[in-house]
């Protein structure tokens, strides 16, 4: 099983950019997908995730209104849209599959089983 994440870089404040992560070797679409983040020095923090069938979505209360998420099961697939970027924004983010017990457990690094290795946001002032 792997999750890879793509799409991550460089931005100057105000910018946009759209995170990636592509599942493999099994079938996710019974499972909710995600994103956390961790700035150096910092904790993982919550970023956004969404329910197995797509109807439910969450949100960090830093990204909100700014970032979107969502699936493509064809695909095996989750991105990040993320606009208005701002530097408090960089960090390494890494995408997550799991089956979070309720919606509490949604934004818990223990509701998921599946970590990705991770891309570098790099937001300049």
């Amino acid at each position: 099983v792997q999750l890879v994440e793509s799409g991550g870089g460089l931005v100057q404040a105000g910018g946009s950019l759209r995170l990636s992560c592509a599942a493999s070797g099994r079938t996710f679409s019974s499972y909710a997908l995600g994103w956390f983040r961790q700035a150096p020095g910092k904790e993982r923090d919550f970023v956004a995730s969404i329910s197995w069938n797509g109807d439910s979505t969450y949100y960090g209360d830093s990204v909100k209104g700014r970032f979107t998420i969502s699936r493509a099961d064809a695909k095996n697939t989750v991105l990040l849209q993320m606009n208005s970027l701002k530097p408090e924004d960089a960090a390494v983010y890494f995408c997550v599959a799991g089956r979070p017990w309720n919606s509490s457990w949604y934004s818990r690094t223990g509701g998921y089983d599946y970590w990705g290795q991770g891309t570098q946001v790099t937001v300049s002032s």
